[in-house]
């Protein structure tokens, strides 16, 4: 008789942010993916009424790597994605302990590829106009004694964040003396060679689908989906930042003078519709060309599906409207999206993620899928869209909420003390 295979999606509580370990076994051989690791610093989990730090859940992780490692190896993770450099998807890589964990390989959007012009002129084009913006906030902040009207602080976090978390983009790309235990390779995905974008694993019958990132800039400058297609228009009263937290670059990549004209006219243009200039004395403004920055970013999360032996998990990282048309107008590509066994929620279940014609007519019937969420408070009636969780049930998915965990049905098991919950799919 053959060796049995299965898949195993382990989400961690983390709160506000996605942490997801994907474990395939086949007889005696393992192989482990871990994807994203971050939280929200204002949507941290609460277990038992206390506050569960990105350290603890690193911690978390690290045991149970090295419960399952050979006796005098070190923990070891075949694969880390870093779908994007949001805060809530990166933080826990600044985090020292991973010092102690053997690496394979990393995977991150090609955008942060220093040696990639595409990437490059992307980066520099969105950091730069954060530093303008910034730059702005400063100068409002100065002129009305050091005082910060709500807008303007969000707009200030924000903005400034936009450059920050250095240190967990360093472990990623081990550079500047931070990495994992070792110096794994790097990989920035999609490649532009599509052979090189389905990734074999060791599992047979196993491999990864590197659908995106889109490098097409008309794509990722669709960060809000039209109104037919959105779950609910937002409504004249919501905060503009209510979609998602702080885009991680680095000062480095600012673009001299003499090197604008090699942006692209796409992005040079969105950048000149800002109308920085005219943004000085209006703080809602400011708060709303940073939160356009910081949006934008979502639609650069890595995008693929893990197949084994024909049961197939779909990760999405925040992708919003650009990317989903990016697949779904595909054929190849939406045939791997369509009828999956699992599907990690988009974007915390936001109103910009998820399309309706891909719960209504490609998803399929009976999937599981994973809710990565946590109370933060200036969401709580907006993030997961009720409108989505809904046409989720209609097609009666297998809903597992990292806030409210439920062991049900048998393939479904939740840690004792709340640190995690799982599926394990037999293929």
């Amino acid at each position: 008789m053959p060796d049995q295979t299965s898949v195993t999606v382990r989400m961690y509580n983390v709160g506000f942010g996605d942490c997801f370990m994907i474990t395939i076994t086949r007889g005696a051989k393992a192989w482990r993916m871990l994807v994203d690791c971050g939280v929200h610093s204002q949507g941290r989990a609460t277990i038992s009424g206390v506050t569960r730090t990105i350290s603890d859940v690193v911690q978390t992780i690290i045991a149970d790597l090295t419960a399952v490692a050979p006796a005098g190896s070190p923990p070891h993770l075949d694969i880390v994605v870093a779908t994007h450099h949001h805060q809530d998807h990166i933080s826990g890589f600044a985090v020292d302990k991973w010092t102690s964990v053997d690496v394979g390989q990393v995977l991150v959007p090609f955008v942060e590829d220093a040696n990639d012009p595409d990437a490059r002129a992307l980066r520099n084009s969105l950091v730069s106009t954060a530093t303008q913006i910034h730059g702005f906030i400063e100068a409002r902040a100065k002129a009305n004694s050091g005082n910060m009207s709500a807008p303007l602080a969000l707009a200030s976090s924000l903005a400034a964040n936009s450059m920050g978390n250095a240190k967990a983009t360093d472990r990623l790309l081990s550079r500047n003396g931070t990495q994992f235990k070792n110096r794994p390779p790097v990989m920035y995905v999609p490649d532009v060679d599509p052979a090189k974008n389905v990734i074999g694993l060791p599992i047979e019958g196993a491999s990864i689908h590197l659908l995106g990132p889109s490098r097409d800039p008309k794509q990722l400058a669709l960060m809000d989906p039209p109104a037919s297609a959105r779950w609910l228009q937002l409504d004249p009263d919501q905060n503009a930042d209510d979609d998602e937290t702080p885009t991680m670059f680095a000062p480095i990549y600012v673009v001299a003078d003499e090197e604008v004209q090699s942006i692209p006219s796409e992005l040079r243009d969105a950048r000149a519709s800002l109308r920085l200039t005219q943004l000085g004395t209006d703080d809602d403004a400011l708060l709303a060309a940073a939160a356009v920055l910081e949006r934008s970013v979502n639609n650069t999360s890595v995008y693929f599906v893990l197949d084994v032996v024909g049961t197939r998990l779909l990760f999405v990282g925040d992708s919003q409207e650009g990317a989903w048309e990016h697949i779904l107008d595909d054929p190849a590509a939406k045939a791997l999206v369509s009828n999956v066994a699992f599907y990690k929620i988009g974007h915390h279940g936001s109103h910009n993620a998820t399309p309706k014609p891909f719960v209504e007519s490609v998803l399929g019937d009976g999937a599981y899928a994973m809710l990565p969420w946590g109370l933060v408070k200036r969401w709580e009636n907006t993030i997961p869209k009720a409108e989505l969780l809904t046409a989720l049930a209609q097609h009666n998915t297998h809903l597992i909420r990292a806030d409210a965990p439920v062991a049900a049905p048998p393939e479904v098991v939740v840690d004792p003390g709340l640190l995690w919950s799982e599926v394990t799919f037999t293929v």
